[in-house]
């Protein structure tokens, strides 16, 4: 039977057909206790079960991805592979429209991943889909205990991805991005809410959604510490923050990037950008199951500047 696809992720997307639990199973075991046939006749898991989504993340990196060791600390996010999968896609795109639509591949090109937490999920990606070379930043120190032993247990991870420890919690980019070191690119799944209050409140939609009927006392399904989840003023607050800082960086970094889950937020950081006197903004939407979400991009290089540093890829 052919499989149906998720048309609405990006085309180069290897989770567009959906999950084929045969396959998994073949390369993650473990995947098998936690799959049953749904009321609609399908092989599913319960999305509602943290162990059942986390043991689905390792099977799909394994699938995908060739990693053979992927684990996370009890209550870190434990993040959905499509969705982050997009991202790094959709942020080829962005570089390969700057390189006579060529996307620029291998260790040369150089990402940061600001907020890579313990999953490393998005460095993952990245280098087993593109080569390309990661630096995460983190401000919590069990994340970066747990991103660095997943690396150090992968070989083909081992010397193309970098964790440092952003040991100011109210700075982004200082003391992360080195004197005289250049990035292509900078991603970042922001904390959205605005409070923990918020947090709890959207984890209790989630689980109500999913049909847990404990959902006034959530277990969040995909996990997250504070940090990863809320920060005060919400993502208007830290992206804000990000193009303040991404001024100082602006020679040292062609693209800067960041998720904006919120649409009613684009206005706020648009209205930001333009006071930042960025050269040029883009926005790229995304659909993973009933959400949308963007990624807004933006450089302060003009057209010459572009054509010049891409001469490097």
């Amino acid at each position: 039977m052919e499989k149906q696809e998720k048309s609405s992720l990006h085309p180069r997307n290897k989770h567009r057909s959906r999950y084929d639990f045969k396959a998994l199973i073949h390369s993650c075991a473990e995947l098998a206790e936690f799959v049953a046939v749904n009321k609609y006749g399908d092989e599913s898991i319960d999305f509602a079960n943290p162990k059942a989504v986390k043991t689905l993340n390792k099977a799909l990196l394994k699938h995908f991805y060739q990693i053979e060791f992927w684990d996370i600390p009890e209550g870190y996010l434990c993040p959905p592979i499509p969705g982050r999968a997009d991202y790094i896609h959709y942020a080829s795109n962005l570089l390969a429209s700057c390189n006579n639509q060529n996307i620029p591949t291998g260790k040369k090109i150089k990402v940061l991943d600001v907020g890579v937490g313990a999953n490393c999920v998005y460095p993952i990606i990245g280098h087993q889909e593109y080569g390309w070379n990661f630096v995460g930043s983190e401000i919590d120190e069990i994340a970066i205990r747990s991103a660095k032993n997943i690396i150090d247990i992968n070989p083909p991870l081992k010397k193309s991805i970098e964790i440092r420890l952003q040991a100011s919690k109210s700075e982004i980019f200082k003391n992360i991005i080195h004197k005289e070191e250049r990035f292509d690119l900078t991603i970042c799944n922001p904390p959205f809410h605005a409070s923990a209050e918020e947090a709890n409140a959207g984890s209790q939609r989630k689980n109500r959604n999913l049909g847990n009927k404990d959902y006034a006392k959530p277990v969040l399904n995909f996990g997250g510490q504070n940090s990863e989840l809320w920060t005060k003023g919400g993502e208007v607050a830290f992206v804000g923050k990000m193009i303040e800082e991404s001024k100082i960086y602006k020679n040292q970094c062609f693209w800067f990037t960041s998720l904006v889950s919120k649409s009613e937020n684009l206005a706020s950081i648009y209205a930001m950008l333009k006071r930042a006197d960025v050269s040029e903004i883009r926005t790229s939407e995304m659909s993973t199951g009933n959400k949308i979400t963007r990624i807004v991009a933006w450089t302060f290089l003009d057209e010459d500047q572009q054509k010049e540093w891409a001469k490097g890829w």
